[in-house]
């Protein structure tokens, strides 16, 4: 590998306060595996990495109780589940997590409704919803018990430099700034990802005409571990239940009208909810604060270069429809965990370009089909094209009807298509 390949990720520069400056080069803390990002994409690979034999740094800007309590909750498909079984933190995580029973599907105003249940995947749940704080909490957790895992939080990457076997980081921490070395560098780092930018990785993608508005409500009457997708002309509507009676929706809308809605106050917006939501659970209330997010569908060029790695958001964003983004993420800790720990065994260099192309082939790949089925799906069913109503229309029948085909979509919606990581694959039946 040439200087000039390591120049791409070498360039990080930010404004800092005055620090004291490590310069006795002995200090300098060596590491296998670097992680700019202790998310929960981060989190899962440094806890998937634990048994590795690598020794790993997990570098965290925001303070660790500012990521704990995000107010965030996500749809953890099947896939995701085992393979948090296999690291060892699920059994910490299930007592928060709600399953899903059933997955309603629908259209509008078309009488018809799609209903899945556990037999048509013969597994006991659909899948999951959880809190970011209980996925989180439970990874920390398992992160302050690996003795190969060092943990720096809150800590800013200032600075990379360029060398011949490996990245030289300058990390500010504590107003000190501290200099690391290893021999793979891994963004974990966001859909704005810095490192990603600075390495000259181009993306593909756009962003679409809706926004998000998401909260947690209390319905009146109980959500009997049901999930609902109901897709409007102006965008779906996700409905996901939560421990406690609670449920987080999911409402996507034109950006100019999820604003508008936002600008409501709490009773008019719960006015307008209802609407939406439908009566089957009763008045609702509305638990804590409303947010809105912006989307849009990305994806890297490449995932790697040398002693580079792209994960989650990182490398890919998709739409939130089906609830597939960060599982997308959580199964690229789990195949870059795999590769690395493989390479490692066999006394490859771990940051090397025909390693790290192992993981760009096949998470690369896996995640272009989740992101172009979710944007078709958005697309299809967001409008009121008298030629696409019919075809969804056709699809809702064939899935309600044909067994085959409603199977092959719960597999694709679960996770359980495609290659399975060795991590999933140790689960307990």
């Amino acid at each position: 590998m040439t200087l000039e390949q390591l120049d791409a990720i070498a360039s990080l520069n930010f404004q800092a306060p005055a620090v004291q400056r490590w310069s006795d080069a002995d200090k300098r803390l060596d590491y296998d595996v670097v992680i700019v990002g202790g998310g929960l994409v981060g989190a899962t690979l440094a806890c998937a990495l634990k048994d590795s034999g690598l020794q790993v740094a997990l570098l965290e800007a925001k303070p660790q109780s500012n990521a704990v309590v995000r107010g965030q909750a996500y749809h953890i498909n099947l896939l995701s589940s085992r393979i948090f079984e296999g690291i060892g933190v699920w059994d910490e995580m299930r007592p928060g997590v709600n399953p899903i029973e059933q997955i309603h599907l629908s259209d509008a105003d078309y009488a018809t409704t799609v209903t899945f249940v556990q037999k048509d995947l013969d597994t006991d749940v659909l899948g999951y919803v959880a809190e970011h704080r209980v996925l989180l909490e439970a990874l920390q957790h398992q992160l302050s018990e690996c003795p190969n895992v060092t943990y720096l939080c809150p800590a800013i990457l200032v600075k990379t430099i360029a060398q011949d076997d490996g990245v030289v980081l300058e990390v500010l921490q504590d107003g000190v700034i501290k200099q690391l070395q290893t021999r793979l560098l891994v963004a974990a780092d966001g859909s704005r990802s810095t490192l990603r930018q600075q390495a000259g990785i181009r993306t593909r993608g756009w962003q679409y005409w809706q926004a998000c508005i998401v909260a947690f409500i209390k319905p009146e009457k109980p959500h009997h571990n049901i999930a609902y997708e109901r897709f409007q002309p102006d965008g779906p509507f996700a409905i996901l239940p939560l421990p406690n009676n609670l449920c987080r929706i999911v409402w996507t809308a034109p950006k100019a009208e999820a604003e508008a809605m936002m600008a409501l106050d709490d009773a008019a917006f719960l006015a307008a909810l209802t609407q939406r939501y439908g009566a089957q659970m009763g008045a609702l209330e509305l638990v804590g604060e409303r947010y809105v997010f912006p989307t849009q569908l990305m994806q890297s060029d490449c995932y790697v270069l040398p002693r580079l790695a792209l994960l989650g958001d990182a490398a890919h964003c998709c739409h939130p429809v089906g609830g597939q983004g960060v599982n997308l993420g959580i199964r690229d800790a789990a195949a870059l965990a795999q590769i690395l720990q493989a390479a490692h065994q066999h006394g490859k260099d771990i940051g090397a370009l025909r390693v790290l192309k192992a993981y760009d082939r096949w998470r690369r790949l896996e995640s272009f089909i989740i992101l172009g089925f979710t944007d078709v799906l958005n697309r299809m069913f967001s409008n009121s094209i008298l030629p696409l109503v019919v075809l969804r229309r056709l699809g809702l029948w064939t899935l309600r009807t044909v067994h085959p085909a409603k199977r092959i979509a719960l597999m694709l919606m679960t996770g359980l298509s495609g290659r399975a990581p060795t991590l999933a694959q140790r689960m307990r039946e």
